[in-house]
């Protein structure tokens, strides 16, 4: 299996990092009502619950770009390459959410953006050069 196919995983993964800082972080969960106290978190707590959201939004056109690429037999070096790029992107992403480094975080956020179009065209290249 490739790295682009295993960093699916680990992209599925990273809302749940984000989570776990924002939950541990904080005083008070209350495991009976965890969106109440997701809603209620301020500060760092906060950018964190942020953060795991916006790794949820992102993850299904990661995901697919990934799939649609590898299965038109884009080459496995740029695949990889590419979403090498894109965890990096991802992890900033949480980690500058988090320290409340907004130019830094809306950056990395459209780089890895980026990776997701990339990720496309290299499928389309390949489409493209097969017909």
């Amino acid at each position: 299996m490739t790295f682009a196919y295993w960093s699916v995983l680990l992209a599925a993964l990273l809302p749940l990092i984000w989570a776990g800082v924002a939950k541990t972080g904080a005083d008070g969960y209350d495991n009976h009502k965890p969106r109440v106290f997701l809603a209620e978190l301020r500060g760092r707590s906060q950018r964190a619950n942020w953060a795991q959201t916006n790794a949820y939004e992102a993850f299904p056109p990661y995901a697919a770009a990934v799939i649609i690429a590898s299965a038109v037999g884009a080459t496995p070096w740029i695949l990889d390459t590419i979403a090498g790029v894109f965890l990096f992107c991802r992890v900033l992403h949480g980690v500058f959410y988090i320290q409340d480094k907004a130019t830094a975080r809306s950056l990395v956020w459209t780089a890895g953006f980026f990776c997701v179009i990339a990720l496309f065209l290299a499928a389309a290249w390949t489409g493209a050069g097969a017909a």
